[in-house]
Parts: C-alpha cells; sequence; structure tokens
C-alpha cells in the first residue's frame, strides 16, 4: 500500500516536472509565432509603400480590392462584382479598385468588354486586373474528399499570392473566400469586408447530414453508413467551427438575401456589422421589354437561366419537363420547348451539359430541349420575352438573379419552395401573388401544367404583379445599399 503510494507520488512529480518546461517551451514558441507574424506584416507594410504611386493632384489613391478567382464566368456573382465595382468608381474620385483574378485565358480589355456584353455594364475607370497562378488550388475537382476544408484551405495559398502581388487599403471578398479575410486584416494591415452570396457551410447542410438525406453533396454511400455520416457530421462542425471564427474578422458583411442572413448570423454572430444588399438586377432592361397578352397558343417555351452547376439541379427539370411533356401528348395541346440559358466555368461545367443531353436523350425529349451556353446579354433578353413560363430548381438557392430576371422580363416564374425565392422574391406583392413553387418532379410538372391552363389574362395578371415586384431588385437600390454599407471602411 505504502509502495503504491510512493509510485503514485513519483509519477505525479514527474508529470509536475516534464509540464513546466512544456508550458515553458509552449510560451516560446507562441512568443516566436507572434514576432514572426508581426515582421511579416512589417515586411508586407514596406511592400504596400513601393507598389503604387501618387495621383496627378499628389495624394496615393486608395487601393480597394476585389477578391474574385472566377470574374470572367458570367454569374450573378460577377454582376454584383461589377456594379459594386461601378458604384464605388462614382462615388468616390480618389479611389483605384483591383481585381485578383484566375481567368488568365483572357486580357483585362476582354474581361470588361465581356462584363459589358454580358451584363451591359459600362465602367466609369480602368481597373487593374492581377491574375493568379494558382487558382487550381480552389478547384473542387483537386478535393474528392474532404471538399470544404480543401478549397478552403487553397483559398489561403491564393490569398497568399494575392497579397504579395498586390497590397490594398481595402479588400473585399466577393466571391465567398472567407478564409482570406483573417490573411489581409491581420497580415495585410486592410480594412476587410465581403459580400457573401451562399454560406460555405449551412445549417441546412447539417440538417441534410444529419438525417442521412441523399443530395448532391451527400453521397449514398455515406447516407447508407451511420459510421460515416456521424463522422461527416463532425467534420462538419469542426469546419463550421472554423468559418464562424473567420468570417467574425471582417469588419463589414453583406449577406444577399433573407435567407443568407439567418445562416451568417447562427455561424459568424457579427450581427452589428452584418446587412442584406439584395443583388443588383438589371431588371429595367428587362421591365422595357413589351408586357403584351400572348396572342399565340400553338407554341410555349419554358425557359431556365442559371449558371450549369451540380446545385442548381438542372435534372430536376429535364426529367419534371419529360414527365409534362408525356402527359400534355395524351391529348391535342400546343407544342413545348424548353431553353436552358446558363454559362460554364470551366470543363467541369462543359461535362455537367454533357451529361444532361444524355439525360435528355435517355428521356427522350432531346428535340423539345435547347441549351444555350454563354449567350449574349440580348439574346437572353430574346429569349425571356417569348418565353411563358421561367423555370428555377435550386434547392435554398442563396437568392436567384435569374429569377429575378424571369419576373421582370414578364414570365410566369416557377421557383422551388425555399431560400430566396420563398422568403424574398416569389412572394405576395400587395395582396396579389407573383409566382408559383414547387419542390420535386411532380410538383414541378403539376404546377407547369396548372400556368398553362390559365387563360392569358389571368397570366398576364400575375405577370404584371410580378414586375411591379421586382423594383426593390434594382441596379439602383443595389447602389444605395452597398455605399451605405462599405461607409466604415472608407473612413
Amino acid at each position: 500500500m505504502v509502495a503504491g503510494g510512493l509510485c503514485l507520488c513519483g509519477l505525479i512529480r514527474l508529470l509536475c516536472s516534464l509540464l513546466i518546461p512544456a508550458l515553458f517551451l509552449s510560451g516560446v514558441l507562441c512568443v516566436c509565432l507572434v514576432v514572426l507574424l508581426w515582421g511579416v506584416r512589417l515586411w508586407i507594410q514596406q511592400r504596400k509603400k513601393h507598389q503604387i504611386s501618387a495621383g496627378r493632384d499628389g495624394k496615393r489613391p486608395l487601393l480597394v480590392a476585389f477578391f474574385h478567382p472566377y470574374c470572367n464566368a458570367g454569374g450573378g456573382g460577377e454582376r454584383v462584382l461589377w456594379c459594386a465595382i461601378r458604384t464605388l468608381q462614382k462615388k468616390y474620385r480618389n479611389i483605384a479598385c483591383v481585381v485578383y483574378t484566375g481567368d488568365r485565358d483572357a486580357t483585362g480589355e476582354e474581361i470588361v468588354e465581356g462584363a459589358f456584353r454580358r451584363f451591359n455594364i459600362k465602367l466609369t475607370h480602368p481597373v487593374k486586373f492581377v491574375f493568379l497562378e494558382n487558382r487550381y488550388l480552389v478547384e473542387a475537382s483537386l478535393y474528392p474528399h474532404f471538399t470544404l476544408l480543401g478549397q478552403s484551405l487553397g483559398s489561403v495559398f491564393l490569398g497568399w499570392e494575392a497579397l504579395l502581388k498586390c497590397v490594398p487599403d481595402i479588400y473585399i471578398d466577393s466571391m465567398g473566400y472567407a478564409f482570406t479575410l483573417p490573411l489581409f486584416k491581420y497580415l495585410g494591415g486592410c480594412c476587410v469586408g465581403c459580400y457573401v452570396h451562399y454560406p460555405t457551410i449551412s445549417t441546412d447542410m447539417l440538417s441534410v447530414v444529419r438525417n442521412q438525406d441523399t443530395r448532391f453533396n451527400n453521397a449514398a454511400f455515406i447516407t447508407n453508413s451511420p459510421l460515416f455520416s456521424k463522422f461527416k457530421l463532425a467534420y462538419y462542425y469542426f469546419f463550421a467551427l472554423l468559418y464562424g471564427l473567420v468570417g467574425s474578422c471582417s469588419d463589414v458583411i453583406m449577406v444577399n438575401s433573407s435567407w443568407t442572413l439567418n445562416h451568417i448570423l447562427s455561424l459568424w454572430r457579427a450581427g452589428a456589422c452584418t446587412s442584406v444588399v439584395y443583388p443588383p438586377c438589371d431588371v429595367q432592361t428587362f421591365l422595357d421589354i413589351p408586357l403584351e397578352e400572348e396572342k399565340s397558343t400553338t407554341e410555349y417555351s419554358i425557359v431556365s437561366v442559371s449558371q450549369f452547376r451540380p446545385e442548381k439541379d438542372h435534372p430536376l427539370q429535364i426529367r419534371a419537363f419529360a414527365k409534362l411533356l408525356k402527359e400534355k401528348r395524351l391529348g391535342q395541346q400546343p407544342s413545348l420547348k424548353l431553353i436552358l440559358i446558363g454559362g460554364c466555368r470551366n470543363q467541369q461545367d462543359e461535362e455537367r451539359v454533357n451529361n444532361l443531353k444524355r439525360l435528355c436523350e435517355d428521356l427522350e425529349v432531346s428535340n423539345d430541349v435547347t441549351f444555350r451556353i454563354n449567350v449574349p446579354f440580348e439574346e437572353l433578353k430574346r429569349h425571356l420575352a417569348e418565353a411563358t413560363i421561367g423555370l428555377h430548381t435550386m434547392w435554398n438557392e442563396h437568392f436567384g438573379i435569374g429569377v429575378v430576371e424571369c419576373m421582370a422580363a414578364g414570365t410566369v416564374i416557377l421557383a422551388h419552395n425555399s431560400g430566396g425565392p420563398k422568403l424574398d422574391i416569389v412572394v405576395p406583392y400587395e395582396g396579389h401573388i407573383t409566382g408559383f413553387l414547387a419542390e420535386n418532379e411532380d410538383n414541378y410538372a403539376d404546377m407547369m401544367a396548372y400556368i398553362l391552363t390559365l387563360s392569358p389574362e389571368k397570366r398576364l395578371e400575375i405577370r404584371e404583379n410580378a414586375r411591379r415586384s421586382v423594383q426593390r431588385f434594382s441596379d439602383q437600390h443595389f447602389e444605395e445599399t452597398f455605399l451605405l454599407s462599405v461607409e466604415p471602411l472608407f473612413k
């Protein structure tokens, strides 16, 4: 008994003798790390002083940088980018705007011209492009497993390359790479802000894994295994913790919808500096399309406007359309056409389009479905002007610029019963309906059939209500709310 007590006391003394040196060593390492980071920050600040010369008035312009590795993609996020730059150029005279991009296959002039061609946005002053060589680090294909963590860590290395090439005064992440925020704030010494289109992880994603639902981002082999599901849930919780920590570093946080706001507030817990800034939709251009009662009932077109990404769920559109066609062919009905309009960012998107075309062949609807890739703005307007129904199928779409454009152009919108369309866009206006919502293949097919059975007068009434409701998503409203939100960064 005594011997056992002596052994225990000896073990405690041994642990204590090891603990004190370990704590001392940890303290020394922490001090060394702080000194190293502070040295890196000072070195970066020295680089900043030599990177840009003074303007004609003798003052150095304020450098405002946007981190947008896919600025030439042509989606709704890119429209926000170019509208934000145009807004700042109109408001502030002594600024120079910079865009960090990985689009090395195009020149700066070509990118600006593409923004004008696709979005009808013309900048008032030149923009400096910083071309990044390591954009592949944020490609999802590089991380078949632990994709969220891999892309986020990859964005840190890509952000480091951006910071070394150009040190801004104000840094705005406009594409959702929150892990770059502490890098630019603490090492770059920048005021940092972000525009969040879609949270990298959300409580809905946690629910999908917890409930073992099969989705595009939750494979069947995981949902079929309780062990794998618990492991993935733990991984998601860990990532959500990291995401909240880096996001809370932002001085200004802008979100694009009520849905995104709810998730960001729960994850980042920075309500004091968070505000909703609806993305700019070129509603006036679409409102200029004459809204008339339908004259022809021999053919109806159904149009979808969205990038060819997996979360947009184009297969659901095709399956629902095939189901509708099968039912319509039972009687003498007007012919139907589905037109899928969207942008392709890379080879993966192009392969996705090819898979969609094969799905059309399998469902025997190839002759009734048309794909239009990276179309000019005028062609987009023409298709929307001729369409009867605007189709949207993304579950928990963060906002839905394509939905707004369809409504402004005068189509009867049919969107997914979730996210931004449900909370912000396809909502009653002055007590009148502005469109319809659905959730699955049967819902979509039935609702499309219902819309087509409405009288032209009733459809016209819905289209008019929808048009009146989208004024709150105009470029002018975006400019006002955006400037109000970013004002703290310029003080």
